[in-house]
């Protein structure tokens, strides 16, 4: 037999080195990195990962604007809703601790919210009877008495001289047209729409508030449930002494203004104003209002004052002064120092700004937000900054 020629004999080939020269492809292989063979799948080989081009980051970023601008739009559109459902939970908050008391009594928690919601009802209720009722007459008096002030008006020469000058009986007769008295009436449903407007925000907002004093406990659970597990804890023990602070505030501003409507009242007393209670109900609501609300009340018993004689209207206004200066320099600022602990420059700035921003409610919740301010300040941000 002949040897073959022609080339090299064929070598074996060995795995060893087959598995040197091609590894395995890793886990961490991205989808392009798999071999070209390998099955696809159910559902095909994935590709390539979309890339960041500046079409595609201009529309995410427009949509990003247009939603926001929805959101506006609907926490506009729901602004006096938003507006009741903050005040409801104001109050709410506010009157928690006399929850939270009448249960230490012993009282379940639906007696005790029960309690503290017929305690707020029969208040509105006696602001009601204190006011609607001299309203309602003095209203009436007065309507029923133009017909004397007009003629003792026409019975003064002069100004019977200037009626005829100027011809007012002529103008009064042409404005009183078929198109203006459909203006008038127009304009008193529209007092009466603002009425039942009135009526029905006031029952929307006690009913707010006694579902938020029954489900109290259960909000706050689950606003805290919200706070990751790591800073629960922290995050609870701080938000428990905001709802204290602001329900302090609320006893605090209860007591001021209590103070000021017994003061008002026996002052009406003693020098025999009409309707003292009325106006010791107005003093007291209008004291709720920091910084600008003790002076309404005040024009408004002065006024009065003026109207029954001059000497009378004088001694209203003193009174006031004299008790404004106590109520600033002595009353106002212990009971808020002891309840929220808020310096008097910064509760008088904030109640300020707190008009300028958002008028009324503004001043209402101001101090409370100061209180919580300053504690977020000192017990997390500075501490912060002191480890930086």
């Amino acid at each position: 037999m002949t040897a073959p020629t022609g080339g090299a004999p064929p070598q074996s080939r060995n795995p060893a080195d087959e598995d040197r020269t091609t590894p395995p492809p890793s886990a961490d292989a991205g989808p392009d990195e798999q071999p070209a063979d390998e099955h696809p799948g159910r559902f095909g080989r994935p590709g390539q990962p979309l890339r960041l081009s500046p079409f595609l980051v201009g529309l995410t970023g427009g949509l990003g604007v247009l939603v926001a601008y929805a959101i506006f739009l609907a926490v506009r559109n729901a602004g006096s809703v938003l507006v009741l459902v903050f005040i409801a939970l104001f109050l709410a908050i506010g009157l928690h601790p006399a929850v939270v008391r009448l249960r230490s009594w012993g009282l379940p928690r639906g007696l005790a919210v029960a309690a503290v919601t017929l305690t707020l009802l029969a208040v509105i209720t006696g602001a009601v009877y204190a006011l609607v009722p001299p309203v309602v007459s003095q209203t009436g008096e007065l309507i029923g008495q133009v017909p004397d002030y007009v003629t003792q008006l026409r019975r003064n020469g002069t100004v019977d001289d200037l009626i005829e000058q100027y011809d007012l009986a002529g103008k009064i007769e042409s404005a009183a047209t078929t198109e203006n008295i459909t203006r008038a009436l127009g304009g008193v449903f529209g007092a009466a729409g603002f009425i039942f407007g009135a009526v029905f925000n006031i029952v929307t907002v006690i009913v707010l508030t006694i579902y938020f004093m029954a489900t109290f406990d259960r909000l706050r659970d689950l606003g805290y449930g919200l706070v990751p597990a790591t800073r629960r804890d922290r995050v609870r023990l701080i938000g428990d002494e905001i709802l204290a602070k602001v329900g302090a505030y609320m006893v605090g501003a209860l007591a001021i203004a209590l103070l000021a409507g017994v003061s008002t009242f026996v002052f009406a007393v003693v020098v025999g104003l009409a309707y003292p209670f009325a106006l010791a109900v107005v003093v007291a609501i209008c004291d709720l209002i920091p910084q600008i609300g003790a002076t309404i009340g005040a024009v408004v018993v002065s006024l009065v004052g003026f109207a029954t004689d001059v000497p009378t209207g004088i001694a209203c206004v003193v009174f006031f002064l004299v008790y404004q200066q106590v109520e600033n320099y002595l009353v106002y600022p212990r009971v808020m120092r002891r309840s929220v602990q808020v310096a008097d420059v910064a509760a008088i700035v904030a109640a300020l700004l707190g008009v300028a921003l958002f008028g009324v409610i503004g001043a209402l919740v101001a101090i409370p937000a100061v209180a919580a301010i300053q504690l977020v300040l000192r017990e997390v941000v500075l501490p912060r900054q002191q480890h930086r």
